[in-house]
Formats: structure tokens, C-alpha cells, sequence
């Protein structure tokens, strides 16, 4: 990209598996990669976030064989690994009634600069918690665990992953705005820190639904605000790709710009950190029976450069044919770095980097286990 001052720092990719974590050290130049690990081999790792706030802690949300769902912590970025004290439960129910129990901690958010040590977690069963000493305690938001939760009901609990609760997004001018998104369930809004919550899903298709424009019931599978823009969301959806520019409340469906023999159903999603009208998007087949797969076996990355109102193809070194790839909601992500670097891994166990905004390719790595999130960070 010329005119662009290339990016010194060095990048680190968290990748997280059905069968543990692996870390990617990359050089300056992206060009050069040492790996590291794997990380508590054999145990599924749903999320691996690095805190941006201090570049050392990382998070990882696992569920291992014979402990159940907990979450690790490391201060040394990676090296050492130690157990959260109190991981997120659901309140005991009273005597007598049947209470919930987290199957696994889905999802993990930093809060703001502002709040050193505070992160926020999602779950399947859907549940929503908070620590604030940094991942080593943590304790449920009883306006959604108890109120949300009732008004859900058993929507979602019969999908192949179970409800999920994820895309945990706090408006980076007010610590109390929160937006998190349910699968299934619907996009909701807190501006009270959590005590409260409104459904956000006008707009929405809902087609797997009897009642075609509910309030609530949608199946969000991933949501994202714009730094630099906060009134502006994007989310993938079961039924499309969607921005809404707040205060408005009903979403426009911008994945109609996307080719008819392509479609918009995918699960991942990219926002250029320093552009908020530049996304990315990787369609899956979302016929009737879902594959789930690249439509056609013909992988490809689809990127708009004017909020989605037209799209552009990017598949220059990607697999032409005979590749029917699917990527997860949280295996998709940008290192920051200029130009930008994206990176995506695929549940047959690849990861495919480009370091051109998409432009070109390649595959970092074959034959890891089943991949289930990429998350990538510029070092200092």
C-alpha cells in the first residue's frame, strides 16, 4: 500500500482449538512466525483475549475435561497459566427449585481504559458476569442472569451449540452503555450497566421464526461497534448482515449488496479499526440445510469500503475449488497493524493470513485441531 508508514510492532496471534490453545509470534515484517505451545492440549478453548490495557494478561475461557468450564489466567503473556479463583456461576437456586449451571464461559470482554481490571463474560446457558480483579473473580449481573434470561425463555436452547451469549460491546464514552448479543435470542442494549435491558432487533429478519418480525428471538452471531464511531453497529446474523447508526433503532440489511449466488449468511466479522465505513465478511452456504461451508467450495473474503452499501471479492490465494471451509464467529480478526493484518482459522484446522487488507493469502498453518477462535494483537 504505498504512501503507508509499514508497522513495526510485532503481532501475536491467540489461536484457541477443540483441543487447546496455540500462540503465534510474528515479526515485524508479518512474514516470519515462531509458534508457542499448545496450551492445556486436549481442553476446548472457546475465547483467548489479550488485555490491550496493560499488552501482559491474558484470558482464556476453556472447558477442560475433568474440571468443567473455568477460566485460566496468565500475567506473562502466555508463559504461565493459573486457575480463576471464582469462576462465573449462576446464583444457587432456592430450595426446592432447579437452578442453571454455566455449561462454558463463551465469550470474553476487556472493559474501557478506564477501568483496569475489569472484564466482562458471557456464557452458554446465556449468562452475563463481571470481574473486577481481573479475571480472578468473578460475579453475575442479575438484571440479565435473572430478568433477561426469564423474558428468553427456552429460545435457543435447542441449537447444536446451545444458547450462547457473546459480543459483549461497551460504548467507549460511557461505561454504563452496554450491547450484548444472544444466539438465539436477539441484540439487546443496557444503559444502566446491566441492570436493565431493551430489545434491539427491529429490522431483523427472523425466518426460522412462526412470528416473521418478533421482538425478541433473532439470532445475532456476531455484533460490533466501531471505535471511532460509536453509534454505529454492524452484526452478522442467521438472516443476514446488518449497521445501525444510532439513535436510530431499526437495522438495514446491508447484506442485500451482496452477490444473489453468494448470500449474506457467515458467522465472522472484521471492522477496519480506522475506518468505520470498511468491513469484512466470509459468507458461508445458508440454504435450507445449512452447510455451513464456503457456497460452491470456493472460499472467499467479502469486503465494503462504503458501509455496506457494495461489496468487493477478495479471494487471491485462497483455494479456488473442492475447499469447503467453515469459519466460527470468533475466528476471524484484524492485528491492528498498518497495513491492516487479517487472519481467519477454519474448524478443518488452517489459518489464512493476509497482511494487505485482504488483497492477497496465505496459509499460515495447516492441521491444528479444530479451530475455534483467532485473535490477534500488535505488540510493542
Amino acid at each position: 500500500m504505498a504512501g503507508l508508514k509499514r508497522s513495526k510492532r510485532r503481532t501475536l496471534l491467540m489461536i484457541g482449538t477443540r483441543k487447546g490453545a496455540f500462540l503465534f509470534h510474528g515479526d515485524p515484517s508479518r512474514r516470519t512466525w515462531r509458534l508457542n505451545g499448545p496450551h492445556l492440549l486436549g481442553c476446548i478453548v472457546h475465547h483467548l483475549v489479550l488485555d490491550p490495557r496493560d499488552n501482559h494478561t491474558m484470558l482464556m475461557a476453556t472447558r477442560t475435561g475433568h474440571l468443567g468450564p473455568v477460566i485460566m489466567r496468565s500475567t506473562d503473556r502466555g508463559r504461565t497459566w493459573t486457575e480463576a479463583s471464582l469462576p462465573p456461576a449462576f446464583a444457587k437456586a432456592p430450595e426446592g427449585q432447579r437452578g442453571r449451571a454455566v455449561d462454558h464461559t463463551f465469550w470474553l470482554s476487556p472493559g474501557l481504559p478506564s477501568q483496569p481490571g475489569l472484564w466482562w463474560a458471557g456464557t452458554s446457558p446465556h449468562g452475563l458476569f463481571r470481574s473486577q480483579d481481573g479475571g480472578v473473580t468473578w460475579s453475575g449481573i442479575e438484571g440479565f442472569n435473572r430478568d433477561l434470561v426469564a423474558r428468553i425463555g427456552t429460545i435457543g436452547q435447542d441449537t447444536p451449540d446451545g444458547a450462547v451469549t457473546h459480543s459483549i460491546l461497551v460504548d467507549p464514552r460511557d461505561p454504563a452503555h452496554l450491547y450484548v448479543g444472544l444466539s438465539g435470542g436477539g441484540s439487546f442494549e443496557s444503559l444502566d450497566g446491566g441492570a436493565s435491558w431493551r430489545a434491539l432487533n427491529s429490522g431483523v429478519a427472523a425466518t426460522f421464526l412462526p412470528d416473521k418480525d418478533p421482538e425478541i428471538g433473532h439470532d445475532p452471531h456476531i455484533m460490533a461497534l466501531h471505535p471511532l464511531k460509536p453509534d454505529r453497529l454492524y452484526q452478522q446474523n442467521h438472516c443476514g448482515i446488518y449497521r445501525l447508526d444510532r439513535p436510530g433503532d431499526v437495522w438495514t440489511r446491508i447484506g442485500m449488496n451482496m452477490p444473489k449466488t453468494v448470500g449474506d449468511i457467515g458467522f465472522p466479522l472484521v471492522l477496519h479499526p480506522r475506518d468505520p465505513d470498511t468491513l469484512w465478511v466470509i459468507p458461508m452456504d445458508g440454504t435450507t440445510v445449512w452447510p455451513r461451508t464456503s457456497p460452491g467450495g470456493k472460499p472467499a473474503v467479502y469486503r465494503s469500503r462504503n458501509a455496506g452499501k457494495s461489496w468487493e471479492r477478495q479471494d487471491a490465494g485462497l483455494p479456488m475449488r473442492d475447499a469447503w471451509l467453515t469459519i466460527k464467529r470468533q475466528a476471524f480478526d484484524d492485528d491492528g497493524g498498518e497495513p491492516l493484518g487479517l487472519y481467519f482459522g477454519t474448524t478443518s484446522g488452517e489459518i489464512w493470513m493476509s497482511t494487505d487488507e485482504g488483497k492477497r493469502w496465505r496459509c499460515l498453518a495447516r492441521h491444528l485441531p479444530e479451530i475455534y477462535t483467532v485473535q490477534a494483537a500488535s505488540l510493542g
